[in-house]
């Protein structure tokens, strides 16, 4: 019935998202993204293809111009602003995610991160391994405050895990839960410049651009730490690197960034104060079977003429 082109790099021939596609008639065209393609590449990426999984990588309008098969394209996990999506909107593709399907394997890594800045792991790991023995003292999350900005699921399932901690859980958020007695709900002033740990758990774009900026650096606690584990590009970096090397900050964790791969001039290199993981927050092998799934979903859906589950085109 139609080509579907994969890019998710983690999707392979013969796996459970192959068979469903190839069970309801379609034919998986399997082009894993590793990196950025080059220009001719990326101008005949859709050239056949009726659906597509994508993973994170750019897809801009003139990528569309000539996919005139071409009528969804469905991302392997939760953010779409790689996607010109009013591009997409105007040559008549839906543009679907997959929500819900990796928020507890993000909520687990942004807690994870949260411990390693209080404890200085990254610092103690290579320390041992360079015959050190280091014996510094961290600190408990017990009675700190976790700051949250947004509370969709994966805001939601931090703030679960930091109560569960025994963490004061405060949240900024257009859409609070009175129900939630663990949780104090508040404006977003008040969680920056009252949070021991600031975890992001909101979408880039609109007015949340640059969320982070110089000002909203200097407004946290000199002992505060930042977690990213949303957009990269809701962090002035050069602000950023400007905190943590002028003690405005104690330390960040992020698995987000603006470009990525980390670039070899990115002035967060040369810091110590800073835990830099490799966007894998939501890349568990249970989040990536949900997630995938759920796009291959989305895509027959359209194609069979259905609404898709979770459309961000309307």
């Amino acid at each position: 019935m139609g080509r579907i082109l994969i890019t998710t790099d983690y999707l392979v021939p013969g796996d459970d998202v192959d068979r469903l596609l190839r069970r309801h008639g379609h034919e998986p065209v399997h082009s894993p993204s590793t990196g950025t393609r080059q220009p001719g590449d990326r101008a005949v990426l859709f050239d056949g293809i009726d659906g597509a999984i994508l993973a994170s990588e750019p897809v801009t309008a003139d990528m569309l111009t000539d996919a005139h098969s071409l009528k969804v394209l469905a991302r392997s996990g939760v953010g779409y602003d790689s996607i010109d999506v009013p591009a997409a909107t105007a040559a008549g593709i839906r543009v679907c995610n997959a929500p819900g399907t990796n928020h507890h394997s993000v909520a687990e890594l942004t807690i994870g991160l949260i411990i390693m800045a209080a404890r200085r792991l990254a610092d103690v790991t290579t320390a041992v391994r360079a015959g050190r023995w280091p014996r510094d003292a961290g600190h408990e999350l017990r009675g700190a405050t976790l700051g949250i900005i947004g509370y969709g699921p994966s805001g939601r399932a931090t703030a679960r895990l930091g109560a569960a901690l025994g963490m004061t859980v405060m949240v900024s958020t257009s859409h609070p839960d009175a129900d939630d007695p663990s949780v104090e709900f508040t404006d977003l002033d008040t969680v920056i410049r009252t949070a021991d740990y600031l975890s992001l758990h909101t979408r880039a774009g609109g007015t949340t651009g640059r969320l982070i900026d110089a000002p909203r650096l200097q407004a946290m606690k000199p002992t505060a730490v930042l977690v990213n584990t949303a957009r990269g590009s809701l962090v002035d970096e050069n602000a950023l690197a400007a905190a943590l090397r002028d003690g405005s900050i104690a330390a960040a964790a992020l698995d987000v960034l603006e470009t990525e791969p980390l670039p070899q001039d990115s002035p967060l290199r040369a810091l110590e104060n800073v835990i830099i993981t490799s966007h894998l927050a939501g890349q568990t092998v249970e989040a990536r079977a949900r997630a995938g799934l759920a796009a291959a979903q989305a895509v027959i859906d359209v194609l069979a003429g259905r609404e898709p589950a979770h459309p961000v085109d309307r």
